[in-house]
């Protein structure tokens, strides 16, 4: 453990810490899969359990990685649409892609800014953002703003954790990383729950 623990602290103190969490948020907001929220979370719990990086930059990194993911998807659905590639035709991305749009219609605002907690509806909303032309200054400061929310509230996770739970730094990640994928996964089953139920309403309308 204390092998770990040291391992932790070198990573945390190395100057290419917060370039590599910043690729993976980056990277995160094209490819699901890479874990995004994992790595801020965890130097969000560094930053307490170990005092490096500082946890302002941990939030002010991410935010920014964020808010240029997101504005690659954007440029991306706004400069090919949403059909280019063989797997935005898949039925599980169209449907995440016209839920967007119906859903960007009515209030473009709230979608954008709540999408950025929801890693699959995050793509597909800022793709069909592009793709619908939402304005582009009215994009920026949204998902400007949701970008810095979505770091600092990934980032605080991780630093709550660190600061209740003893243990040292390999506790630290571990607990915060468990707390903010089940906190990600309860957030998904109640919106594929929500979506099955307005699914029911409208079918027996």
């Amino acid at each position: 453990m204390d092998g770990i623990d040291a391992g932790l602290e070198a990573i945390a103190a190395s100057p290419w810490a917060l370039p590599a969490m910043a690729v993976l948020v980056l990277a995160d907001a094209f490819l699901v899969v890479v874990p995004g929220e994992a790595a801020v979370t965890a130097f969000g719990a560094l930053a307490v359990a170990h005092g490096a990086p500082p946890l302002a930059a941990v939030i002010a990194v991410a935010g920014a990685a964020a808010f240029g993911g997101d504005l690659c998807c954007y440029l991306v659905g706004r400069a090919v649409g949403t059909q280019r590639w063989a797997w935005m035709r898949g039925p599980r991305v169209r449907a995440a892609l016209e839920w967007a749009r119906a859903r960007l219609e009515r209030n473009a605002a709230v979608v954008l800014f709540t999408a950025r907690f929801v890693p699959f509806a995050r793509l597909a909303v800022n793709l069909a953002a592009g793709a619908a032309r939402v304005h582009p200054p009215r994009f920026l400061g949204i998902a400007a703003v949701a970008a810095l929310a979505w770091a600092t509230y990934q980032a605080v996770i991780g630093a709550v954790v660190a600061a209740l739970v003893p243990g040292g730094p390999v506790v630290a990640v571990v607990v915060s990383v468990v707390v903010a994928v089940g906190i990600g996964v309860g957030i998904d089953v109640l919106l594929a729950r929500r979506a099955r139920r307005r699914a029911a309403r409208e079918g027996s309308a």
